[in-house]
């Protein structure tokens, strides 16, 4: 009789442990799903500038970083770059010069330069700078006088297009906003107008002189009639 119940008892204990065993299997799957399913980390876009001068190259910046960020869309390598963006032109009218900015296309750049017409004649070319240059600056420049100035983008497959490709030149032709060109005009240095003004100034010093000359040696020659004074009668005596 002594077996039985301990048999019954194994029963019970065996009944009372399958269900928590049931209640337990769930949740691990559950825990393991969560681990599965987490949401992958949004996307950091690299800390580049187009128009920034002195710009790392954003392949650069996605090998520097503890995470690879994200880089603006390039144009294919075996295709010319795409014109350049001509932004601020600051002129110095005391030094005859000009700093030109741009910003990079959406190409692969290897170097930049620029290129300056005067009138109808060929253009002035630059000295080249590399990919990370986004301004340059132009000497030289006459005082008074009017430009045009456009940015040139080259790397392996050729060089960007500009206004003179189309046959009419930049001077002649409509140079877009936001394109690769544009015009430049050099005011007068301060003291060219300072100079000016006194020039003027003593020209009109001699004008006034040699007119005041003139008459009075007209006078002297031809002579003026002087005015006759009144002759007073003699007062009457009382």
């Amino acid at each position: 009789m002594l077996g039985v119940p301990c048999f019954l008892w194994l029963l019970a204990v065996a009944f009372t442990l399958v269900p928590r065993a049931q209640h337990l299997a769930p949740q691990d799957s559950e825990e393991e799903g969560d681990e599965i399913t987490q949401p992958p980390l949004p996307a950091v876009l690299c800390d580049y500038d187009r128009c920034r001068h002195l710009q790392v190259p954003c392949k650069e910046l996605q090998r520097a970083g503890p995470t690879a960020c994200l880089c603006p869309g390039l144009s294919s390598p075996a295709q010319p770059p795409a014109p350049p963006r001509l932004g601020e032109v600051h002129v110095v009218a005391e030094d005859g010069s000009a700093v030109v900015h741009w910003c990079a296309p959406s190409s692969p750049v290897h170097q930049y330069w620029l290129l300056l017409w005067e009138g109808s004649g060929p253009p002035q070319k630059s000295a080249p700078v590399n990919s990370t240059f986004r301004r340059a600056e132009l000497k030289g420049l006459k005082p008074g006088g009017a430009y045009v100035v456009c940015v040139v983008a080259a790397n392996a497959a050729g060089v960007s297009s500009v206004p003179e490709e189309s046959g009419e030149g930049p001077e002649g032709a409509g140079l877009p906003a936001f394109g690769p060109c544009g015009r430049v005009a050099v005011p007068l240095r301060p003291r060219s107008l300072v100079h000016a003004a006194v020039g003027v100034g003593a020209a009109l010093a001699l004008l006034s002189c040699g007119a005041l000359v003139w008459h009075f040696c007209l006078r002297q020659r031809c002579g003026c009639p002087r005015r006759a004074h009144p002759v007073t009668p003699p007062a009457a005596g009382l």
